[in-house]
């Protein structure tokens, strides 16, 4: 069991990610999902979101859109800081991507939304190599190693998206998501925030920040704080987190009353 891990009937990472669907180059138009499950009478099960792009049928938290111009666009040299905290804004204009590079990506894109992971894998490879300045297929490599149980290539892979394209929240998310499996729940901690400072309203930031706060992390107090700040991004509500957070509530209440009554 790794450091910090509940005793659950399901190891969490059972329900953290469903098969890997393309993510965007940079910013491209994106949707988030959330896979949740329900074990031995317990409302809460750690969960994880795994990208859903276009109509492909998932739940969707929350969906934003940006052109595919963007999403496709260069990091630009120097631009590893990341900026404080504020809602996500119009990226400045940027050069037009190769038609080459657009044609590749779409084609690895079909791949793997219709299941040929061996192939799209290969073709995120080759596009690491002939455009090594885009963030979106080393993304997509690291969801593939990650799904395929490649933990350190996963990592390494999400790390350099995230080195490429600092400003996209989603694959923030993505890097955290596979943190927390490796186990390295500080690191987890890191990445949700910068998802956060970049888009403050990512609501499966959010929740996945509370789930690592409340599960591995044992804080309690601030995993309430953001299972509501979810609920108040969530306008169609979500009955399974209000349940969780009704029974973090009456938990805290239980040691409560059993600290009053401790002997000393």
């Amino acid at each position: 069991m790794q450091s910090g891990e509940r005793n659950h009937p399901l190891r969490p990472s059972a329900a953290e990610a469903r098969r890997p669907l393309p993510l965007p180059l940079a910013g491209e138009g994106w949707g988030e999902g959330v896979a949740r499950w329900t074990a031995g009478g317990s409302l809460r099960l750690a969960l994880a979101a795994a990208m859903c792009f276009g109509a492909t049928g998932c739940a969707s938290v929350k969906e934003a859109s940006q052109s595919i111009q963007q999403a496709m666009t260069p990091a630009a040299a120097g631009n590893a800081a990341l900026p404080p905290a504020a809602a996500i804004t119009t990226p400045d204009a940027q050069p037009p991507v190769s038609p080459d590079a657009q044609q590749a990506f779409d084609h690895a894109r079909r791949a793997l939304r219709a299941g040929r992971t061996d192939e799209a894998e290969r073709a995120f490879r080759t596009l690491t190599q002939s455009h090594p300045d885009l963030g979106g297929p080393h993304a997509n490599l690291g969801v593939i190693h990650r799904q395929a149980g490649k933990l350190p290539e996963a990592v390494a892979a999400l790390e350099k998206a995230v080195a490429l394209s600092p400003r996209q929240p989603l694959y923030f998310n993505q890097l955290g998501v596979t943190y927390r499996q490796a186990g390295q729940f500080a690191k987890a901690r890191e990445a949700y925030d910068q998802a956060l400072a970049l888009d403050p309203n990512y609501a499966d930031a959010t929740l996945n920040l509370a789930i690592l706060h409340d599960l591995y992390l044992w804080d309690g107090q601030r995993a309430l704080a953001l299972y509501d700040r979810y609920l108040a991004l969530s306008p169609a509500g979500d009955a399974t987190v209000t349940k969780w957070v009704a029974d973090l509530k009456n938990r805290k209440q239980h040691v409560g009353m059993l600290t009053r009554k401790e002997k000393e």
